[in-house]
């Protein structure tokens, strides 16, 4: 657990700090509310359900790691199973500002890792950026996909970005969270590598068919995987180093745990995305092994 995360409790009103408490300081609090917990918090606290996510936006933007700009967003999104997963941005020193990860992005990701196949609403504290607006319009749900800001009625993502541009113009019906099997395979048994392929396996890429997956190993051996997610408009995409560190983020682990890393990435695509990842791993801690296995 973030100690930050504690700390926002002082941001909220007192009645949802006090019926909220528990459930932070649970051994298996993972950053997500499920449906049930999140309606027993709408009953304690009287507050409806739009009320309530922005009134839970301080506790998601503890998780922001932001040393260079110091603005600290969050963002909630609710799965089509009813649970609520909570993202943040993070930068990262020494690295390009590319590599950089939008709370919308993290939110996303976050639910996306936890097998959810589409998203039903994002709740954010400040108005997405136009990056944002065409990473969510990746979305399998991106027609129904409902934003709320606090202190403003909810409006559809499309109402956000008019005349919008997706997969569809380019013919690609399998949207981001969709679930797939990209049939990926490596013959190295070290279990770090299966894992990142068996996360490659999930990739979206449809654009270059770089079908590309990272796992994070952190100092106790608990492991982080995250999946590329490709965008139409190629730059709001997600690499998978970064997916994996909002999984490592969001469990509370520091990214100054990881202690070794693994990229399995299509080997006849496009692309690579072994440059980047070895370049922002590198300004995480020059010191951090990468396996890499094109398969």
């Amino acid at each position: 657990m973030h100690t930050k995360v504690m700390d926002a409790l002082g941001a909220l009103p007192a009645d949802l700090a006090s019926a909220i408490k528990p459930v932070l300081e649970a051994d298996n609090f993972d950053a997500t509310l499920s449906p049930e917990v999140f309606a027993q918090l709408m009953s304690k606290t009287n507050m409806t359900d739009s009320e309530l996510r922005v009134a839970l936006l301080p506790l998601a933007a503890a998780y922001s790691v932001a040393p260079i700009s110091n603005f600290f967003v969050g963002a909630i999104v609710r799965g089509q199973s009813g649970t609520l997963y909570f993202g943040a941005n993070m930068e990262f020193v020494g690295a390009c500002l590319s590599q950089t990860i939008h709370a919308e992005q993290s939110a996303i990701s976050h639910a996306w890792v936890k097998g959810e196949t589409g998203i039903s609403d994002i709740t954010i504290n400040y108005s997405p950026c136009g990056h944002c607006r065409q990473f969510m319009n990746e979305l399998t749900t991106a027609n129904e996909l409902v934003v709320q800001l606090p202190e403003r009625a909810a409006k559809s993502l499309q109402e956000y970005l008019p005349e919008s541009f997706g997969p569809a113009d380019l013919n690609v019906t399998d949207a981001l969270l969709s679930n797939v099997d990209n049939g990926m395979e490596t013959e190295a048994s070290e279990a770090l590598i299966q894992q990142a392929c068996q996360a490659a396996n999930r990739a979206h890429a449809p654009y270059t068919k770089n079908f590309s997956g990272v796992a994070l190993k952190a100092k106790d051996g608990k492991t982080f995987i995250g999946m590329y997610a490709e965008n139409a408009a190629f730059n709001p995409s997600l690499p998978p180093l970064q997916v994996a560190l909002v999984n490592m983020n969001m469990a509370g682990y520091p990214l100054a745990d990881i202690e070794e890393a693994a990229l399995v990435e299509k080997a006849d695509s496009t692309i690579s995305h072994l440059s980047d990842t070895q370049t922002t791993l590198e300004a995480l801690n020059p010191d951090i092994p990468l396996s890499y296995v094109a398969a």
